[in-house]
Order: structure tokens, then C-alpha cells, then sequence
């Protein structure tokens, strides 16, 4: 792969015209895997109402049947474009990171592209894990917590029911997902600071009362005004925020490791010339 990135000066035209390139063949797989997801949309959307499904049985509301509704005519197909969107930028991430990667490696050291390709390999991986936890688990307590305020009716009462709209719920899950995606990107965002030189695992564990209140203010921000989704964010931002500090530590031990191992090559060829010099 070395060999296919090697570092050239190029004028600017090139870069733009390479910039294009990559644009390219990033715009058009979205656009492909767009129309492959609006083609399929409305059974990509029966997919994100199984949490809903989920909650319903959680709550013990089997008998009842799942509806959501739309109020507007045109609001079911807005919302099958948003789905197509979605699931297309997930599928087609992978092409997209890779033009990013291509045109980004060329101006990076060897050294610097070794260390740069784990992230982009990590990150796609753990925005998955957290979109994972909001589909699986996520997702189903915040619609079981809306559905324990349903009223039964009766004497007194009203009948009350929980109808969700199909744009309000896709909002709903495409926020969750989102949120809990970017705040699993903290390891590596945090690692790859550490790597610049920016912070350092000292500072993190300083800042760490600091990053405790961030977290529960970005999740009452990014989440809806429900206890369990703001506590659900919270907990794992603070988590990953010290998972955070434990691999800044191992990039520190290996940059002392490496320095180390370089002071003491260094001493050893230092060793024959000084001998030499003793002989003459």
C-alpha cells in the first residue's frame, strides 16, 4: 500500500483535480445506494419500528396492534427519503472513508498513515456498537417509558393512547442513533489527540469532573427530555471517556517504549566509533 502513496509534490490543480476525483466516487455511491434504499424504504423503516414492537411487549400491550400514523400527504414519502438517506450513508461510509483516506495519505509519513488507518478502521466499528445499543436496547426503554403514560379510559378517564407519527418516531431513532454514534467516537478521537501531541492521558484524568458534567449536559441536549435516554447517554460517555484515558496511556507507554529502544540504538553505534577512536 506504501507504494501507492507515495509522497510527490503536486501542483494545486492536481490536488483539485484529484479532490474532484474522490468526490466523485463518493457522491456516487451514496447516490447508488440511495436509490437501492428508497427502492427497499418501507421495508427499512418496518426494521426501525421492531424497537417499537419491542416496547409494546415489554409493556405488556400484546393485544394491541402497531400503528403509527402520518397527518400529512406528503409526510410518509418525506419520510421514506430520510430512511433512504440514512441507510445509504451507512452503507455506502465504508467507499466514502476510503476516497477521504486516498486523498489524505499522500501529504502523511509512513509512519503517520500506520498509525492513522486503526482509527479509520475502529471508527466505523464502534459508531456501529452504539447504534447497535440504541436499536437493541435503547430505543425499546424510551418507547416503553412513553407507552406507561397511556391512560386505559374508564370511569373518570379518557382513553389516551400513544400514536406516533412516522416522520416524529424516524426523528426520534435517527437522533438516538446519531448521538449515541458520536459519543462512541470518543476513544478515538481522544487517542488521535494524544498521537498529536494535544492532550495527554494527565490532562484527561484532570478534566475529568469537567468532562462528567459535559457528558450529562450533551445527552440532555442530544436526547429526548426523558430520564432514561439522557442517563442511558450519559453513563457510556462517561465510560468511554475512561476507556479514553487508558488508551492515551498506552500510546504514551509506546512512544517511551519506542524512544527508549531508539536512545539505546543509538548508544550502541555510538560504542564502535568511540572504540575506534581509542585505537587510533
Amino acid at each position: 500500500m506504501s507504494g501507492d502513496y507515495e509522497d510527490k509534490p503536486q501542483p494545486l490543480i492536481e490536488h483539485l483535480i484529484e479532490l474532484r476525483r474522490r468526490l466523485m466516487w463518493a457522491v456516487g455511491a451514496f447516490f447508488v445506494a440511495f436509490l437501492v434504499c428508497f427502492y427497499f424504504a418501507k421495508g427499512l423503516f418496518n426494521l426501525l419500528v421492531l424497537p417499537f414492537k419491542w416496547s409494546v411487549e415489554w409493556a405488556g400491550l400484546t393485544h394491541r396492534n402497531i400503528e403509527l400514523i402520518y397527518t400529512a400527504p406528503q409526510e410518509f414519502f418525506f419520510t421514506q427519503i430520510k430512511v433512504a438517506m440514512f441507510s445509504a450513508l451507512v452503507i455506502a461510509f465504508p467507499i466514502i472513508a476510503q476516497q477521504i483516506y486516498k486523498f489524505v495519505a499522500p501529504g502523511l509519513y509512513k509512519n503517520e498513515r500506520a498509525a492513522f488507518l486503526p482509527f479509520l478502521i475502529a471508527s466505523p466499528i464502534l459508531f456501529l456498537i452504539g447504534a447497535a445499543l440504541v436499536y437493541f436496547f435503547f430505543t425499546p426503554m424510551v418507547m416503553w417509558f412513553f407507552l406507561s403514560m397511556e391512560q386505559g379510559g374508564g370511569e373518570g378517564q379518557v382513553s389516551i393512547q400513544l400514536l406516533p407519527k412516522v416522520s416524529e418516531y424516524l426523528s426520534l431513532i435517527m437522533t438516538l442513533i446519531f448521538a449515541f454514534g458520536l459519543v462512541f467516537q470518543l476513544p478515538v478521537v481522544s487517542s488521535l489527540l494524544v498521537r498529536a501531541g494535544f492532550i495527554t492521558s494527565q490532562s484527561l484524568v484532570d478534566k475529568r469532573k469537567y468532562a462528567i458534567v459535559i457528558a450529562f449536559i450533551a445527552a440532555a441536549v442530544l436526547t429526548p427530555p426523558d430520564p432514561i435516554s439522557q442517563i442511558g447517554l450519559a453513563l457510556p460517555t462517561i465510560l468511554l471517556y475512561e476507556i479514553g484515558i487508558y488508551t492515551a496511556r498506552l500510546i504514551e507507554r509506546q512512544r517511551a517504549s519506542a524512544a527508549q529502544d531508539s536512545d539505546s540504538e543509538k548508544d550502541a553505534a555510538d560504542v564502535p566509533a568511540s572504540q575506534e577512536a581509542d585505537k587510533a
